[in-house]
């Protein structure tokens, strides 16, 4: 009997340990936590400012509120069953996590696009954030409870079967698959249910990422001087702009991008290094990365017109491992190496690095700020869109999960049947129902004034 057998048939004795129709389960929430509290907890010691724009920035919908509430669901997560089938976790796997962009080789792929929260744990947990974002979605476009639970089915459907068809392929073949919006392999088409991938290819094909000259003037402007990184308050502010703060953001900038490079491969330090900083910005993004240190770096080539940016991002503990009570890697070398585990086509001049400061150990990763990326305005999307899309993206993330070489044994545990498909669906319900009531909780708070709110 070949491995791949073996794998199934102990991917199938797990469902005793673990019966599938245990995963559809909502654990209860001890009777003193305060989901409100919890949210504030995780942000201590953060700027007030920052603190308010986040809080309202979760107030705009119940999907937003679920973007920066992932150390709620984690909590959740951990308190719930799980298998003991551990895979390198997305950690916020919610639809807004998923999009296209150019490959290094310069080929437009959809995939995951956010590794922030990234950390080894049971497969499942990225499913069921990825459902539960569905559902949420759905109800915030006015969709019935039968279309939802209809487009969590498709996702959770497609999951299994990706999971299946990519547990066939050879090794090599699994780890270099990526989703080419552009020209769809015949690899891809056996591991992407056919008519699923006709309708997300629909929906992505018309996806064409802004060009160079484009994004770049979101972000810089010419002077007498050269290039300068834009005033945006709050979202881009540079240094020149920064009063007091300027010392320290430059600082810190200068000393993570004399450093980082030491994390990439010799020829891309040796790449970035025919670059020039010409100037540093601080930058607010996001949702649930409001909050964090973020910088903008400005960077020239050849001359003035070769531009290229890079974001410094401070990283924090994962908030799996926060939830688990588990002690965390560095948590910049734990972001890149999840991304570069994960990611199809990872940007190549991905890395970390770690300092120590007056106050405390701080941690950072790098990454191109823009490489042509774009992604579906969700809240566009009609019934049968959400439910391309939610597929298109369970392809994304089994295949990111059958990397580990797991496929097999997921696989035996998942089966042909709805069983998982179902609890998948039922948790996704559930957990829309405590996301709106987790929702309106901060919503009350914002109103008595027990939580910052931004003008």
């Amino acid at each position: 009997m070949r491995p791949a057998e073996l794998l199934v048939q102990e991917g199938r004795a797990i469902r005793r340990q673990t019966p599938r129709s245990s995963l559809g389960v909502l654990a209860e929430r001890p009777a003193d936590y305060d989901p409100v509290s919890r949210l504030m907890w995780s942000e201590r010691g953060a700027r007030l400012d920052l603190l308010a724009l986040r809080v309202t920035r979760m107030l705009d919908s119940p999907l937003s509120f679920l973007r920066g509430s992932a150390l709620l669901m984690a909590e959740d997560l951990a308190r719930g069953p799980s298998t003991p089938l551990s895979v390198q976790l997305c950690g916020d796997a919610h639809l807004a996590n998923f999009g296209v962009f150019y490959s290094p080789e310069r080929r437009l792929v959809f995939d995951i696009n956010d590794f922030d929260e990234t950390a080894a744990g049971p497969f499942e947990w990225d499913v069921k954030r990825l459902g539960a974002s569905v559902a949420v979605l759905g109800d915030q476009l006015g969709l019935s409870r039968r279309r939802r639970r209809e487009a969590v089915l498709g996702l959770a459907r497609e999951y299994q079967r990706s999971m299946r068809r990519l547990a066939t392929l050879k090794r090599l073949d699994a780890w270099y698959l990526a989703f080419d919006v552009t020209s769809l392999s015949r690899s891809l088409r056996r591991c992407f249910r056919e008519e699923a991938l006709e309708r997300a290819e629909k929906l992505l094909g018309d996806l064409r990422p802004p060009s160079d000259a484009r994004a770049y003037r979101r972000y810089v402007r010419r002077s007498e001087d050269g290039p300068q990184l834009r005033l945006r308050p709050p979202h881009l502010v540079p240094e020149r702009d920064l009063g007091e703060d300027a010392a320290l953001v430059r600082r810190t900038a200068d000393l993570v991008m004399g450093r980082y490079p030491q994390s990439l491969t010799s020829e891309r330090a040796a790449l970035l290094g025919q670059f020039r900083p010409v100037d540093v910005a601080r930058q607010v993004v996001g949702i649930g990365s409001v909050g964090r240190e973020v910088y903008v770096v400005a960077l020239t080539g050849r001359d003035d017109e070769d531009l290229f940016l890079l974001q410094l991002k401070e990283a924090r503990d994962s908030v799996l491992d926060v939830a688990r009570a588990q002690a965390s890697r560095d948590p910049g070398e734990r972001v890149v190496q999840g991304q570069r585990f994960l990611q199809a086509r990872p940007d190549p001049f991905l890395g970390w690095y770690t300092m120590d400061g007056a106050g405390g150990r701080s941690s950072f990763y790098v990454r191109q700020l823009y490489d042509h990326r774009a992604s579906v305005d969700l809240t566009r999307l009609g019934a049968r869109s959400l439910g391309a899309y939610a597929r298109a993206c369970a392809w994304a993330l089994a295949r990111a999960h059958a990397r580990a070489a797991q496929a097999a044994l997921i696989d035996g545990y998942l089966g042909s049947g709805d069983r998982f498909a179902e609890a998948i669906a039922d948790f996704s319900e559930v957990y829309r129902e405590r996301n709106r009531a987790d929702y309106a909780a901060l919503a009350v708070a914002a109103r008595e004034g027990r939580v910052p709110v931004a003008s």
